[in-house]
């Protein structure tokens, strides 16, 4: 059975993004909201470090040259850890004041995907693609909240979750141009209590999401099937990611934001970071931002 570690009891608002950078041994991760922050951890000293955002952190990725790319609620930013700079490259919704840039990663050609939230509860929301010469391109428009970006190992199938639809697709990719098309089901949580937040995948192609709502990280097959789940000891995980070593560890990150004051007893680690260990499979590292 596998096993579960709460590695930081961070207490985040709402704990996202985790992804592991092979380079430092590190797992880094946001809270988006409350005092919107990167964190660190360093699992051989459990030291924590962390950096304050200017503005609602949706994700980020790290880039070849050093540092950081985040989607935040004013746009694509480069950070720079060791100045602590932000510094704007370009916001891709101005004078949508109810959206912000949440769930994203990049492709195995270094291009950083991030979608958008419509925070009014309407379908206003858009995906887009910022390229390593960093202009920007929405591909795709009327969703809700953007979550579950994922790449199929063979780099021929991207995954992408409308949350609050309550339906993950799948549209065909082309890695050579970064294209997609022919955008279907790939499965649907109307009929369950979670809906599919953040997630990736492992070297196997099987898809490893958060049931947000639900307790648990759900693992579908390349059908949409679910084949496995974990229950975990919070309600609401927020997203997966494999790292470590032998990136055989399950970081999940989770929230407090959604918790009822009848819900804190059964849930004191809302808001950790945790590992998983024994899940049995392994992923693939997250390419690093190429621009």
């Amino acid at each position: 059975m596998p096993e579960i570690e709460c590695l930081v009891d961070a207490g985040n608002a709402l704990g996202e993004g985790p992804i592991w950078n092979p380079r430092e041994q590190s797992i880094y991760w946001a809270d988006s909201k409350g005092k919107p922050r990167i964190q660190r951890l360093d699992p051989k000293t459990g030291s924590v470090d962390e950096w304050e955002m200017p503005d609602l952190l949706g994700s980020f990725v790290f880039r070849e040259q050093g540092g950081i790319v985040a989607g935040l609620k004013s746009g694509f930013h480069f950070v720079d850890p060791e100045s602590g700079a932000v510094d704007l490259i370009t916001d891709p919704e101005p004078g949508l004041a109810d959206n912000r840039l949440n769930d994203g990663k990049c492709d195995r050609m270094g291009r950083y995907w991030c979608g958008s939230l419509d925070d009014s509860g309407g379908k206003g929301g858009s995906l887009y693609r910022l390229d390593p010469d960093l202009t920007c391109h929405k591909m795709d428009t009327g969703i809700t909240v953007s979550n579950g970006i994922a790449w199929s190992p063979d780099n021929k199938t991207m995954y992408y979750s409308d949350s609050r639809s309550r339906v993950c697709y799948n549209y065909d990719f082309d890695i050579a141009t970064g294209a997609i098309s022919n955008k279907r089901v790939f499965t649907s949580t109307a009929d369950i209590p979670g809906s599919i937040d953040g997630a990736t995948i492992d070297a196997d192609g099987y898809y490893w999401c958060a049931h947000i709502h639900d307790w648990q990280i759900a693992k579908y097959d390349p059908a949409g099937t679910i084949v496995d789940t974990i229950r975990l000891p919070v309600r609401y995980p927020t997203m997966c990611t494999f790292g470590g070593k032998d990136l055989d560890i399950l970081y999940v990150t989770s929230a407090t934001i959604f918790v009822q004051d009848d819900e804190k007893d059964a849930q004191p680690q809302a808001g950790g970071l945790f590992a998983i260990h024994g899940t049995g499979a392994k992923g693939i590292a997250e390419p690093f931002f190429a621009g």
